[in-house]
């Protein structure tokens, strides 16, 4: 369950598969870590009960949408815009601060992985026998390591037979899609509130 949850493309995994490509290969799994850090804090405060806060709140769900579908629509305009860069060997010199506060921004301020996660782990969590909580807890979290480190394993390693086109036109590509994800984002929040 915790692999299928995780598998479909979305910000966490663009976010690892372009740093991959981006870094060193010690750098790329820093990274998957830090990100499996945050994916696992957010599955666990999902599976115990940010679903009922948002429930208890339902504006803060409209404040998460909102912010959350403009924050989204800004970074894929961003990957639209850049130009990939293969000059120069791979970025060494980011600060490791930056790549933590980016992980946190992709993982934790991202209304749909707030969303999913409380709908479907609250779900997963309500259909658990007693006793139940820690084994499926420990299975979410072995999926997170296993499919964030094996995804920057791979990019990192396949990287090198990316060239600088072809890495833009992904950029470009992840870029629609988060675009197109933000809007929806945007259109669920317009549809809660007008009905």
């Amino acid at each position: 369950m915790g692999l299928a949850f995780l598998a479909p493309i979305g910000m966490q995994n663009l976010f690892v598969i372009n740093s991959a490509l981006s870094h060193t290969f010690g750098r790329a799994l820093a990274t998957s870590l830090v990100v499996v850090f945050w994916d696992i804090s957010l599955g666990v405060t999902c599976f115990l009960g940010a679903g009922a806060l948002m429930d208890a709140f339902p504006w803060l769900k409209k404040i998460m949408l909102g912010l959350g579908g403009i924050l989204v629509i800004y970074i894929g305009i961003g990957l639209i815009r850049t130009e990939a860069s293969l000059d120069g060997g791979k970025d060494v010199n980011q600060p490791f601060l930056k790549i933590i506060a980016a992980a946190f921004v992709v993982t934790w301020l991202n209304p749909q992985a707030l969303i999913d996660g409380t709908m479907m782990l609250g779900a997963f969590r309500a259909t658990l026998p007693a006793g139940g909580d820690l084994p499926f807890i420990l299975g979410f979290t072995s999926a997170s390591f296993i499919w964030f480190n094996s995804l920057a394993i791979a990019s990192n390693l396949l990287g090198a037979k990316i060239n600088t086109r072809t890495l833009t036109w992904l950029n470009r590509l992840c870029g629609v899609v988060i675009i197109c994800y933000g809007a929806k984002l945007l259109f669920d929040l317009a549809r809660m509130i007008f009905g």
